[in-house]
């Protein structure tokens, strides 16, 4: 009868050349809306069966199907989906949906035939679930509910085996025993690993041997051959190869490369090329100066080749050192002592050169040793002084030309050449000495004084007579010895005070004295008043064995009012031959002092208080001068501004004033003594006045006035000014208008150049006369109207 069930038939398509119907072991689940027991799934198994007997293809009847990955072009048939409900009558149609459903997978609607249309890789995706569903062809409404099934994508053998990391390098020392391990490689296979032998891997050398084997499982690369030595060849190439199905035929394969490089030890000695060397070595070499060098080469590498070089014998081995150059590990032999070839031709040595790092067999350095043999090449040597330095004595008071010393030199060759003797004057600047060419002997040119230089160093050069570029060169230090030509002085300038209320006795200042020359039993100095101050009645002094004496007041009645300062000669003796002294005088001042004894004034306040004037009276003396100052000074200001303006300006007088100046300078201010009636009188200018400050081209005659007394001085003004615009050589005239009265209200107050005369404040021009010489007439002419002012 008719089922509420589907049945899904899949397709396993099987190569029999690949994989074996009896290696396959189907796996067969139950779909949700598949029932136990369906007569249906049945007869689906038992016809899958029967196909697949006669096919040698397999029928499963599950929901996991399982598909080899191909890579096309052509689609290939994967299953067949098939219900109880397709008998013919009813018009299903077959819906496919989910992973891959419409693009890798393509479903038949009618027959439900699954072919996958495009290329299926495992390592990509290993499997696609899908939905399975039949529904009416004619109104796509549902027939039974939807059903999900799965394809697995069988794994073929189709990725080759890969060394990631490489190619490789590795490192191991030479002379390595057989089985030491270098390195390990590893090689991955995108098939697989649980599937076949698609991702089983067997490694093996291709290129390499006998030097190197490989394990095939474990891919670790070990010494094969023994005494693989650095020296011979230090660095191999080495072919690797990772094959999968086992290493079988027809598994695929993929290959790397390991470079191979030995490391070195220290397996090789030192070696000389030449177990006898021979070096010649001018005499004249400088101490610690290279006379030769040897090398003992040594084939390894880095510090396993350095070696140091020492001398272990031969005759006076004192007379050279050898070192050791770490750049080019060379043996530098150096003088320790000068050669003489007069004395000594020829040394032999025996140098060896040593590992610094132990062989690793012995435990001892390796060592290899040869025979130098040196030879002294005879040279032109300089001449020798006697000694390296040469001291010397002369006392200050030698006179010139006193011998002081004699300077010796030879010629140290078979020849021996005469020596002449020179004196270096660069350090002898002043000219102070001189010394004999032929004997050495050094003289006084110049006087000396111990006092001013004790020591003097010159240089003395000894040159041979045949050759003169070989010059050797001695210092001479020269002492100079003292002799008692200082007197002795005080130690410093003493100023004492003594206080008036002093008692007898009091010390008052102790006096050390001082002496230039250096006697060597030392200095001892004898202190005295002069003969004539012996009974000083003031005063006295007192030895105190250190060579320094104490000043002692005889009385206290020492007073400022009868003398502020006292005068005290001292004669200082030393004890020098003959005897040197010297008179220095002690100054005391009479000083006010506290009970204490501090000492508080000295100053002229002492004579000042006891006149008879207090400090008020003083305070009222300099209060009166202070007010005397005062009156002066608002006297001279009272006379500055005594001037007052004439014109009594009233706010609704309107006037204009024409002044006429003779010559620039007044300006603005210059108004006073002004008289309007004077433009009126025509006999008050009947002169022409020409400019003082400038020279007029043109020369004009006088203006003459036409009109009577009393002429208007609106016309006089026209003429003037007619004549003033024609004449280039008048001086400018200012026509002033003062406006005295300017509107009710207004803020600005007066605006009349005129009226800044007769204000109470004072201007200041003195700033013209720094404008340059352009304003320096002004700026006098200004000045000039200051003056007046005042005066």
């Amino acid at each position: 009868g008719r089922s509420n069930h589907y049945v899904w038939t899949s397709l396993l398509l099987v190569w029999i050349t690949c994989v074996p119907y009896t290696s396959m072991t189907p796996i067969i689940s139950q779909s949700k809306s598949l029932q136990t027991g369906s007569t249906a799934l049945l007869r689906g198994l038992v016809e899958g069966q029967r196909i697949l007997s006669r096919a040698k293809r397999g029928w499963v009847w599950n929901q996991m199907f399982v598909l080899e990955e191909f890579s096309g072009p052509d689609p290939i048939l994967v299953g067949r989906l098939h219900t109880d409900l397709d008998v013919g009558s009813t018009p299903i149609k077959y819906v496919l949906a989910g992973e891959g459903a419409g693009t890798i997978f393509a479903i038949n609607e009618i027959t439900g035939d699954i072919h996958a249309m495009k290329r299926l890789d495992r390592e990509e995706k290993a499997e696609y679930t899908l939905t399975a569903q039949v529904t009416n062809r004619d109104t796509d409404q549902p027939l039974e509910p939807p059903s999900e099934f799965i394809i697995k994508v069988q794994d073929i053998n189709d990725n080759p085996p890969q060394f990631v990391e490489g190619p490789y390098r590795a490192s191991v020392p030479e002379m390595s025993q057989v089985g030491t391990s270098v390195t390990r490689v590893t090689a991955t296979d995108a098939d697989d690993p649980v599937y076949g032998n698609s991702a089983k891997l067997v490694y093996s050398i291709l290129e390499g041997q006998p030097y190197f084997s490989i394990d095939p499982n474990t891919a670790i690369i070990k010494i094969a051959l023994h005494g693989m030595d650095r020296e011979m060849r230090e660095e191999y190439l080495v072919v690797i190869q990772a094959k999968d199905m086992g290493g079988h035929m027809g598994g695929l394969s993929g290959t790397t490369t390991v470079t191979v490089t030995l490391t070195d030890v220290n397996d090789n000695p030192p070696k000389f090329s030449k177990s006898k060397q021979n070096f010649v070595i001018p005499e004249e070499l400088g101490i610690g100066k290279p006379g030769g060098k040897v090398k003992a080469n040594d084939r390894d590498i880095g510090e396993n080749a350095k070696s140091t070089y020492n001398i272990i014998d031969g005759d006076e081995k004192d007379v050279f050192e050898i070192t050791t150059d770490a750049q080019t590990q060379e043996g530098i032999l150096r003088l320790k002592k000068p050669l003489n070839f007069e004395t000594k031709k020829s040394y032999t040595l025996k140098v060896e050169a040593a590992n610094i790092r132990f062989d690793p067999n012995s435990g001892v350095p390796f060592k290899d040793t040869a025979t130098v043999k040196i030879a002294v090449e005879d040279s032109d040597e300089p001449p020798v002084f006697s000694k390296p330095t040469f001291v010397l004595q002369v006392d200050e008071n030698a006179p010139i030309n006193t011998v002081i010393g004699t300077v010796t030199a030879r010629d140290p060759d078979v020849t021996g050449s005469l020596v002449r003797y020179f004196i270096d004057r660069h350090t002898d600047l002043e000219r102070q000495f001189n010394i004999n060419v032929d004997d050495g002997k050094i003289t006084l040119a110049k006087p000396l004084d111990r006092e001013t230089d004790m020591w003097h160093n010159i240089t003395v050069t000894a040159t041979e007579i045949r050759n003169h570029s070989q010059i050797s060169r001695a210092i001479v230090a020269i002492r100079v010895l003292d002799i008692n030509d200082n007197a002795p002085e005080f130690a410093t300038e003493y100023e004492a005070f003594l206080c008036e209320n002093g008692k007898p006795g009091q010390v008052i200042q102790t006096v050390s004295a001082v002496d230039k020359d250096d006697p060597i039993q030392g200095h001892y100095f004898e202190y005295r008043l002069l003969p004539e101050m012996l009974n000083n009645p003031n005063f006295t002094i007192k030895n105190n064995g250190d060579n320094s004496i104490s000043v002692l007041a005889k009385h206290d009645t020492f007073r400022r009012q009868k003398q502020e300062m006292y005068f005290l000669p001292i004669i200082v003796t030393d004890n020098g031959n003959p005897p040197m002294s010297s008179t220095n005088t002690l100054t005391i001042r009479v000083c006010g002092c506290s009970r204490e004894g501090i000492v508080q004034s000295c100053n002229v306040e002492a004579y000042v208080l006891p006149i008879g004037l207090s400090m008020g009276a003083l305070i009222a003396i300099l209060a009166c001068i202070i007010l005397l100052l005062v009156i002066v000074v608002l006297f001279v200001t009272l006379r500055r501004h005594k001037n007052k303006p004439l014109i009594i300006k009233d706010d609704e007088d309107v006037r204009e004033n024409i002044i006429r100046y003779d010559d620039e300078g007044g300006g603005e201010e210059d108004t006073e003594a002004f008289d309007i009636a004077t433009l009126q009188n025509p006999d008050g200018i009947n002169g022409y006045l020409p400019r003082k400050d400038i020279k007029p081209d043109l020369q004009f005659m006088p203006r003459q006035s036409g009109g009577p007394n009393g002429v208007d001085v609106d016309e006089f003004i026209n003429v003037r000014l007619h004549e003033a615009d024609n004449d280039p050589t008048a001086p400018p005239y200012d026509s002033i208008q003062i406006y005295g009265y300017e509107g009710r209200g207004s803020i600005a107050g007066s605006l009349s150049s005129l009226e800044t005369a007769s204000s109470d404040s004072d201007q200041n021009y003195d700033y013209l006369r720094e404008w340059g010489p352009r304003f320096r007439r002004l700026g006098e002419l200004y000045s000039v109207g200051e003056s007046d002012k005042e005066t």
